[in-house]
C-alpha cells in the first residue's frame, strides 16, 4: 500500500484513537480498492472508477451493509486525502451509498430478562455469570467494554462505572443496586478462591484459563448457555442485552437524549432506532387489543 493510505491509517491510529480492530478493517478495504485501481495513481481516481468498484462488489453479491461499509471507508480516506493536499478533490463527492434497509433490533421482553439473569448456579462461575449479565443490562455497556472493566473503575458508592468506549472515550456509566450487589457476591466468593486478587472484574474460572481476563468471546459462549436454557429465542448476543436496555428506558419514559448518553453513541440518529422499537410494539399492542383494529 502507498504512502498516502499509511498516513491515512496512522491518522486514524493517533488522532480518531480508532481500536486496532477498527483499523485493521479499514485496512482491508482499502486493500481491495487498491487491487481495483492495479497500480493507477489516485489522482486518476474518478467517479466512473469508483461506479465501476460499486458495479464489481455487487458482482460478487455482497450485502448492501457491506458495501455501505466498504465505501464508508473510501469516502473517509479521499476526505483525508483532500485535507492533506494530495488531491483536488474527491470523486466519491457525486457518488452514492446504497440505501439500506432500517432492521429493527432484537430486544427481550423483561420478563424474558428476569429469567435470564435468575438462571446461573449459585457457584463461583455462577456467580460471575449473574454479576456479568446483571451489569450488560443494568448498565447498556458494550461486550468489548465489559471485558475491560477493572475492579477499580466499579464505584460502589456513588454506584457508576467508568467505562472505556469507542475511541477510547471514557464516561460514567450509572449501575443499579442489584447489578452492585452481584459484582461484590462474585467479588467475596473469588477472594476466598483466589485470595491475590486481578484487577480485572470479570475473570475466566475455567481448568485452562482460570485467572486470566474473560474474553468477548467468552462472554457469548455464556450468554449462549443460559439463553438455551430459558429462551427459545434466536440471534440473541451480549448486543441484545444492550438493545433491550435501551427499549426498556424509553418504554418507562427515559427521555432520547439521555439515553443516548448512556449508550455512549455519538450521534443522536444512532439512538433513535429504538424509537422504532418502541413505536411498533405499541402497535402491536393496538394491533391484539382494539376490537376493530
Amino acid at each position: 500500500m502507498d504512502f498516502p493510505a499509511k498516513k491515512f491509517l496512522d491518522y486514524l491510529r493517533a488522532e480518531k484513537n480508532y481500536s486496532p480492530h477498527t483499523i485493521a478493517g479499514y485496512c482491508h478495504d482499502l486493500e481491495r480498492f487498491y487491487r481495483l485501481l492495479d497500480g493507477r495513481p489516485l489522482r486518476e481516481v474518478s467517479k466512473d472508477v469508483v461506479r465501476s468498484y460499486l458495479a464489481a462488489m455487487n458482482a460478487e453479491g455482497l450485502s448492501k451493509r457491506t458495501i455501505s461499509r466498504r465505501m464508508a471507508a473510501l469516502r473517509t480516506y479521499f476526505r483525508f486525502l483532500v485535507r492533506e493536499e494530495v488531491l483536488e478533490k474527491n470523486p466519491l463527492a457525486a457518488v452514492r451509498n446504497p440505501k439500506l434497509e432500517k432492521k429493527l433490533p432484537i430486544v427481550m421482553e423483561e420478563s424474558e430478562v428476569a429469567r435470564l439473569l435468575e438462571s446461573p448456579e449459585d457457584d463461583l462461575s455462577g456467580r460471575r455469570d449473574r454479576a456479568m449479565l446483571e451489569t450488560l443490562y443494568s448498565t447498556g455497556m458494550r461486550v468489548s467494554e465489559l471485558v475491560g472493566l477493572n475492579i477499580d473503575k466499579v464505584d460502589f458508592i456513588s454506584g457508576v462505572c467508568r467505562v472505556l468506549g469507542k475511541g477510547a472515550k471514557e464516561r460514567l456509566c450509572p449501575i443499579g443496586d442489584r447489578a452492585l450487589r452481584t459484582i461484590r457476591g462474585y467479588l467475596e466468593s473469588r477472594k476466598k478462591e483466589m485470595p491475590k486478587m486481578s484487577g480485572a472484574l470479570f475473570l475466566n474460572h475455567s481448568r485452562h484459563g482460570s485467572g486470566s481476563r474473560l474474553t468477548d468471546r467468552s462472554v457469548r459462549r455464556v450468554l449462549d448457555h443460559y439463553i438455551e436454557k430459558t429462551s427459545r429465542r434466536e440471534h440473541v448476543s451480549p448486543h441484545t442485552l444492550r438493545h433491550s436496555f435501551a427499549t426498556h428506558l424509553l418504554n418507562r419514559g427515559a427521555d432520547l437524549k439521555s439515553v443516548q448518553e448512556l449508550l455512549g453513541h455519538e450521534n443522536l440518529s444512532t439512538t433513535q432506532i429504538y424509537t422504532h422499537v418502541s413505536s411498533q410494539r405499541l402497535k402491536e399492542a393496538y394491533a391484539k387489543a382494539h376490537p376493530r383494529a
